[in-house]
């Protein structure tokens, strides 16, 4: 029988390592504003005792449960989005975890659930389906950027108080929930970043956002559609409905053209000199999201 060396405390370090390392590459794209307030979160007492919770059910049934319903995506089985997470993954510089499919409905369209060195992430059925490679390669690359940005215990415990909110002590759950919903609405602007960098097209980015929000459905020209809202308070087209209906989404899609103007973005896609500084990327998103609350 061949003796295995398995030093433990080294093997904590370096998981610790990699979730450290994952946070320094998502701090290069990463919404200042939401860092802001990710900061904050754990002084809260009602997150952190939602957060300890939400840990505790994880691993004891939850986790078990979302894989015992649900397939895993692979190069047998959901091919396409398999081969979206890999290309998603190696865009951002990040190991994908599994990416599974629920058999039934699921309460969102796509999460990344469980604890940062144990994430999971879920793509509804409806959008592993209908969405094309390159638009599970940008779904698949937001979903990651929870992961590299170490968000996965804030985005589960908000998950479970809003889906499961009877595992949880009652007086925790009103203010838990507010206090990670205005962060969690910051988060999916790192995330969006994530995204785009995933997929590295404007057009198709915002084709996956506005489909995860609604089921798999989008216009064909989103941006220009977009523009007609922008420019015209009272248009009364299908699209300038559907984005009146998702107001956080029009600030979303808005706050994702302006980093695709930012120096980071031009780089990585090979457009040269100039463009924005993180700065004033984040300086203009901070002007468009102030409202969100």
């Amino acid at each position: 029988m061949l003796g295995i060396d398995f030093d433990f405390p080294r093997y904590v370090a370096y998981r610790k390592g990699q979730v450290e390392q994952r946070a320094r590459d998502g701090a290069a794209y990463s919404f200042s504003g939401e860092r802001k307030v990710r900061r904050t979160l754990m002084s809260t007492r009602p997150v952190a005792i939602a957060i300890e919770a939400t840990t505790r059910l994880w691993k004891s049934k939850a986790r078990r449960d979302l894989l015992a319903a649900a397939d895993k995506a692979s190069d047998r089985s959901h091919e396409r989005l398999y081969r979206a997470a890999r290309a998603a993954g190696a865009a951002l510089g990040v190991e994908p975890p599994a990416v599974v499919v629920p058999h039934g409905d699921v309460p969102v369209p796509s999460a990344t659930l469980g604890t940062d060195d144990d994430p999971i992430i879920v793509i509804a059925r409806p959008l592993a389906e209908r969405l094309d490679e390159r638009e599970l390669t940008a779904l698949v690359g937001h979903e990651l950027g929870h992961v590299q940005n170490n968000h996965v215990p804030y985005a589960t415990a908000l998950y479970y108080l809003r889906h499961e909110a009877f595992v949880f002590v009652r007086w925790i759950v009103q203010p838990a929930v507010m206090a990670l919903s205005g962060w969690s609405r910051r988060a999916e602007v790192t995330c969006d970043r994530a995204a785009l960098i995933a997929v590295r097209d404007v057009d198709v980015a915002l084709a996956a956002m506005v489909k995860a929000a609604t089921g798999g459905e989008a216009p064909d020209d989103v941006r220009g559609h977009l523009a007609e809202l922008a420019g015209s308070r009272g248009a009364a087209s299908q699209v300038a409905d559907l984005f009146r209906s998702h107001p956080h989404l029009v600030k979303r899609a808005r706050a994702l053209e302006v980093f695709a103007e930012s120096a980071l973005y031009r780089k990585l896609t090979g457009q040269g000199d100039g463009g924005l500084s993180g700065e004033e990327v984040d300086q203009r998103v901070g002007e468009i999201v102030k409202v969100f609350g």
